[in-house]
């Protein structure tokens, strides 16, 4: 059997779908997944042993000209792999428009979310089965659910296996054992205060461990500069690769994270992970797996799922609502951990 799935963003998103490829794998012997993905996450579903093909789309920088991409040869190409092969099934497991429009380019039985639950409803109109998979559950449980329902057998109940191979990551040899900060983030409010990042590296350092501080673009590694500068111990790694990224995951023994994508990566590795929601809230979208803790933040406008903060009364730190989250804090639920 093999069936196409269609889940191009974000890392997290990607991530939690990961979970439904094995339970399909245990379920049907002998399947494949060919996995439609943004050009950046392209590196993440060729991890899981059940993908076949990874077919990148560029939609993020397509739509910036959309008249230009209809005419190029990158869309063309595109085209012709999408569609290259019939597939047994299709599953479009985003609920979005712009993901429905590609399941339509496909060759084979469309699936996925009925309209009253999809995020955005008039994404059913391109699938030939729609399934009611009832809101108010974890993203990752919705997908296993879609993929059980899709493909026809029973619902999972064993616990996530993200199905990620570890070995494939050369796991860094050190003599002192790091930590990763995942400081950067969408949203200035899922930002924790600099400061504090400042002063955990410290405590870190002061129990012997090493603070690396990976960036994404140039304000990540701005903050991570003056992160490492105020710090006896800590080092701005270069621009990683996700396969990268991923081994300075796998080799540390621990992960400090806001509400971001690569928090995800962390647990799908399982890496004790220690994850700061100010804005956000865990349940519906947080880490999952083995060792991986919550802190949130209690405030009287958290979580307020605001971009930016409005919150104008006194305050200790900025955003406000980080006062009650802090460095102190956090060391002891990372202690709890790697102890």
């Amino acid at each position: 059997m093999h069936v196409l799935v269609i889940k191009t963003s974000s890392l997290g998103d990607v991530v939690h779908t990961l979970p439904a490829l094995t339970d399909a794998m245990h379920a049907i012997p002998g399947i494949q997944f060919d996995w439609v993905v943004e050009e950046s996450l392209a590196e993440i579903p060729g991890w899981h042993p059940a993908v076949d093909k990874v077919i990148p789309v560029a939609i993020r920088r397509w739509r910036k000209n959309p008249l230009a991409t209809l005419f190029s040869s990158e869309w063309k190409t595109f085209r012709q792999q999408i569609k290259a092969r019939h597939y047994d099934k299709v599953i479009e497991a985003q609920g979005l428009m712009k993901s429905a429009f590609l399941s339509r380019m496909a060759k084979g039985d469309k699936c996925g979310l009925h309209g009253s639950v999809a995020r955005e409803s008039l994404a059913a109109l391109a699938y030939r089965q729609k399934f009611k998979i009832a809101k108010g559950q974890h993203a990752i449980t919705r997908v296993r659910q879609l993929f059980a329902n899709c493909l026809a057998y029973a619902e999972p109940t064993e616990p996530i296996d993200y199905g990620i191979d570890g070995s494939r990551f050369t796991v860094e040899n050190s003599a002192r054992p790091s930590i990763v900060f995942l400081h950067g983030t969408t949203w200035s409010t899922k930002l924790w205060p600099e400061l504090y990042w400042t002063q955990l590296a410290n405590m870190a350092a002061a129990k012997g461990f090493r603070v690396l501080l990976p960036w994404g673009n140039d304000e990540e590694r701005d903050r991570a500069k003056r992160i490492a500068t105020g710090c006896v111990d800590a080092r701005v790694l270069d621009r990683c690769s996700l396969e990268q990224m991923a081994s300075h995951l796998a080799s540390a023994r621990a992960v400090v994270a806001v509400d971001t994508g690569l928090g995800h990566l962390a647990a799908a590795l399982f890496v004790p992970s220690v994850t700061i929601y100010g804005a956000t809230k865990p349940g519906l979208t947080g880490t999952v797996g083995e060792s991986q803790l919550h802190l949130c933040a209690d405030f009287r406008c958290s979580p307020c799922l605001q971009r930016h903060c409005s919150y104008r009364g006194d305050a200790v730190v900025s955003p406000a609502c980080y006062a009650s989250v802090d460095p102190e804090r956090v060391w002891q639920r990372i202690s709890t951990l790697i102890s």
